[in-house]
């Protein structure tokens, strides 16, 4: 690896590290001003305003804005994000219990999603301007423009409601197996798929073909090199850059279609607990699980930058300027 391509995966992560400065601070000042008053919705309206007062003063909620920021700023870097306004407990204890979930779910999500739009993606540049290329592309369209939530109240209204095959809940707890798992997350996954393999695909699709309008596949072609010698040898190492960003782009939108799907499924992950969270006014709660998945698309979208520099032909052959 040489000194080009260190410098500039370097200033990839400052880049990063910047944004994710500039991400928490939007984030605190966001939470902070919203409508509503924490220790009014803990204690009630019938409180008085006296014991509100007392409990803001007990919160900390009565010093500045800026002064609170400083304190949580320097407690996120050092893992310690407070506790909660509504039970007391430390936030990454609570977060820690609904992590594996949103983890879980997300996992099964991936590990379906992706090998199938990257097959999607392939078969449909190789077989270019079929009728099977023709209906996987006006179908990514529809996924693609297609909103989760619409997905997922008319998958509960069909195969619930009228047909009754599926849980309208996902409820872990009623799963005795591992099968019975998956039909709890079947409807979750379909629809969280449904968004990522529509882009994924159609990105996909759209790097392999630009890869394929090189000088070096025409020289393939006219070397009598079959398509799909053509697309896997010459053209997807040479579109592997695309290709990952896509994934990355794919997975974030996995991130925010995780939200709408927790709450219509009341499935007990971190979103679910975000939203919760919001309606009670427990901003520590907020600002963390907030930070959790603003840090995670910043992750997602820095390995895809990275990985695309490494899968990079020119900068790995030094011919970048």
């Amino acid at each position: 690896m040489d000194g080009l391509i260190i410098r500039l995966i370097a200033q990839r992560i400052g880049l990063t590290i910047i944004i994710l400065f500039i991400v928490a601070t939007l984030v605190f000042f966001t939470t902070s001003v919203l409508p509503g008053d924490a220790a009014q919705a803990i204690l009630g309206q019938y409180a008085t305003q006296e014991t509100v007062d007392g409990l803001r003063q007990t919160l900390g909620l009565d010093r500045p804005i800026p002064v609170r920021y400083v304190e949580w700023l320097g407690g996120m870097l050092t893992g310690d994000a407070g506790n909660s306004l509504v039970n007391k407990l430390p936030v990454f204890e609570i977060i820690g219990s609904r992590m594996p979930n949103t983890l879980f779910l997300g996992a099964l999500t991936a590990a379906i999603a992706v090998p199938l739009a990257l097959f999607l993606g392939v078969s449909a540049a190789i077989w270019r301007g079929s009728i099977y290329d023709r209906l996987t592309s006006t179908l990514a369209v529809l996924g693609m423009s297609t909103p989760e939530f619409f997905v997922a109240t008319l998958a509960v209204l069909i195969f619930s409601v009228q047909l009754g095959w599926l849980p309208a809940l996902a409820n872990l707890n009623t799963a005795q197996d591992f099968w019975g798992v998956l039909r709890v997350l079947a409807m979750p996954i379909a629809i969280l798929s449904f968004v990522v393999v529509a882009q994924m695909a159609r990105m996909t699709r759209a790097a392999l073909l630009s890869a394929m309008q090189s000088s070096y596949v025409e020289m393939a072609t006219l070397k009598g090199a079959s398509r799909l010698r053509i697309v896997l040898r010459h053209a997807f190492p040479n579109a592997l850059g695309p290709i990952l960003n896509s994934a990355a782009l794919a997975l974030n939108s996995l991130l925010s279609g995780v939200i709408f799907v927790e709450i219509i499924f009341n499935y007990p992950g971190v979103a679910k607990l975000m939203v919760d969270a919001v309606s009670t006014r427990d901003l520590p709660l907020v600002q963390a699980c907030a930070m959790i998945f603003c840090a995670g698309y910043l992750l997602l979208v820095t390995v895809a930058d990275v990985a695309a520099i490494l899968a990079n032909p020119r900068l790995r052959t030094g011919g970048a300027k």
